[in-house]
């Protein structure tokens, strides 16, 4: 999708007012953000009830002032636990990756997606593609199988009536298929995925959990399917557990 002049001043306008709602300690009118930003009332008043159907700020109905909204700070509360993880994750990513000296990468769901926050590449090999901040399927990769195992069965029969995609002959896009596949996920204590998303890569992953003992994140190990053979499954599987455990602890949770 290509946006026009116009709508690409009507985004970095909306984002201005966000930006000076979150400077304001509080609350602001319409007056005080448009004067500040250098906008016609009417132009602020608009863009303002744009974002309040959106939940991104909300209106005070004694004042008409406008504060962030609660969609804002759930946002926030992502990109912190984000953050946190990345840098808790990075060193043990960074041995997991020197050791099996394939790639490795951390993940946590997003939507319907899984999100990896952050990745490392093994020594002496080509370089993989960057996955770090891209939304993939949970159904076609290991890490998310791992998230998925965590979920409410009620959540995986939702996925699977809106669709799965196809994205290789060995996806997993039926109901019971996927829930059987789950189910040896939550037995084994890990996840593979062997040419599900690209049928030249497979992948291992292992849950880490919080201090709640909740599912939180998916740490995993993928490479090029020459190099990531079934052979090699169980010495994968110990180190990225290994990984994933060390993380859980950071994170205050007790391995599994």
């Amino acid at each position: 999708m290509t946006l026009d002049g116009s709508a690409v001043r009507s985004v970095d306008r909306a984002a201005a007012l966000l930006l000076a709602l979150g400077d304001s300690h509080g609350e602001a009118g319409v007056t005080e953000l448009a004067r500040r930003l250098g906008l016609h009332k009417s132009t602020a008043s608009r863009l303002l009830a744009t974002l309040e159907k959106r939940g991104l700020v909300e209106q005070d109905e004694e004042s008409g002032k406008y504060r962030l909204g609660l969609v804002m700070i759930r946002l926030a509360g992502h990109a912190e636990r984000a953050l946190d993880l990345r840098s808790i994750a990075m060193p043990e990513l960074d041995r997991l990756a020197r050791s099996t000296r394939e790639t490795t990468g951390i993940g946590i769901v997003e939507g319907d997606k899984l999100l990896t926050v952050a990745q490392v590449d093994g020594p002496n090999l080509s370089a993989m593609s960057d996955w770090t901040g891209r939304g993939v399927p949970l159904h076609s990769v290991a890490a998310g199988k791992v998230l998925l195992s965590a979920l409410p069965e009620r959540e995986i029969m939702r996925l699977v009536r809106r669709g799965l995609d196809q994205r290789t002959d060995r996806t997993i896009t039926a109901l019971e298929p996927l829930l059987e596949e789950l189910a040896r996920v939550r037995r084994r204590g890990f996840a593979t995925a062997f040419g599900e998303y690209d049928a030249s890569l497979n992948a291992i992953a292992a849950p880490v959990y919080d201090v709640r003992g909740q599912v939180v994140a998916a740490l995993g190990v993928w490479g090029s399917s020459s190099r990531i053979t079934p052979a090699r499954v169980p010495e994968l599987v110990q180190a990225a557990r290994t990984a994933a455990a060390s993380v859980s602890v950071r994170l205050g949770g007790t391995p599994a």
